[in-house]
């Protein structure tokens, strides 16, 4: 299918997506840095600029509309403020391009906190919102690790399809293929497991953004800062950490300096020849934003089930 990917960052959810077969026609970013590093490793039909400045009614004809947008600016007392709020500006894009274009799927992805803003009533204004611009929608809490992701991730993954393909979501969302217990399906795949390969970076290698940051480990209850257990799935991988602007990347498991970007990476499953462009913070801040690319691969290939499918 033909797709149009919104803050795309540095491409984990295109990535996926291309992978199984779908074609990204086109993509944008406001981030100079991961857009670098999406032009390098996947292509050029990445645009960089403000949403501000780009006409809806320009974009490509697509199949797919993907993205994951903000939801700091939602108001319960008032619905029409809150598509005006200023910090919405995103999510009014996103919903707009959908209501505009009428892409036959939309996939939007978010934070798992989306599920409890307002107890509750953000999300039931959030599908209200895509279910009047013509979309039966479904909302899905996802953790990554049950799908052969080294990382104990949660994501909400909102699922639209137009109407007129009738009341019936035809979108068969991914099943598991890994469990916690390892009872009825596969164990979950520790962290060992995804990056315990890697030489020392202290050493000489040729691995690509084999550089980690200098953020001394201390362990105390707060995330970032916990233990990372070698039999387990990662942590969930940051865009944000220290409260300074700085990103703060899970401690090894060794105890004695923070993960490489290669490896924080490899956790999110990238391929360990994507090679990310930017300072140190700014990669670790592009790979914590991403979504897995072995998931991404999991959407892809529904959707390419259903093109086969005449859909």
């Amino acid at each position: 299918m033909k797709i149009i990917s919104l803050f795309s960052g540095a491409g984990g959810l295109d990535l996926g997506l291309i992978q199984a077969g779908n074609e990204v026609i086109w993509a944008n970013d406001i981030d100079k840095d991961a857009v670098a590093t999406y032009r390098e490793n996947i292509g050029d039909h990445i645009v960089c600029d403000d949403i501000k400045n780009i006409n809806i009614y320009d974009l490509p004809e697509a199949d797919v509309v993907v993205g994951g947008f903000p939801c700091q600016g939602f108001s319960l007392a008032n619905r029409k403020r809150t598509l005006e709020d200023e910090r919405n500006q995103l999510y009014k894009f996103f919903y707009s391009t959908i209501k505009i274009k009428q892409p036959k799927f939309f996939i939007a992805e978010n934070v798992r906190g989306i599920l409890s803003l307002g107890k509750g009533e953000v999300i039931k204004q959030i599908v209200s919102d895509f279910e009047e611009a013509g979309y039966i929608t479904t909302v899905n809490l996802v953790n990554m690790a049950n799908y052969g992701v080294p990382q104990t991730r949660q994501r909400v993954l909102i699922i639209g399809q137009r109407k007129d393909y009738g009341e019936e979501m035809l979108f068969q969302f991914p099943q598991p293929t890994f469990s916690k217990d390892g009872k009825d399906l596969p164990r979950w795949i520790s962290i060992k497991d995804a990056i315990d390969h890697f030489p020392d970076p202290d050493t000489e290698n040729n691995v690509i953004n084999h550089i980690y940051s200098a953020y001394k480990v201390e362990y105390r209850n707060y995330t970032g800062h916990r233990k990372t257990d070698p039999n387990k799935p990662s942590p969930t991988i940051l865009a944000r950490g220290n409260g300074k602007g700085g990103v703060c990347a899970i401690p090894h498991y060794n105890g004695k300096r923070r993960l490489s970007i290669r490896e924080s990476a490899s956790v999110q499953t990238f391929p360990e020849k994507f090679h990310f462009i930017g300072s140190m913070n700014s990669c670790y801040r592009q790979i914590g934003n991403a979504v897995p690319v072995k998931f991404a691969k999991l959407l892809g290939e529904e959707l390419i089930r259903l093109e086969h499918n005449g859909v």
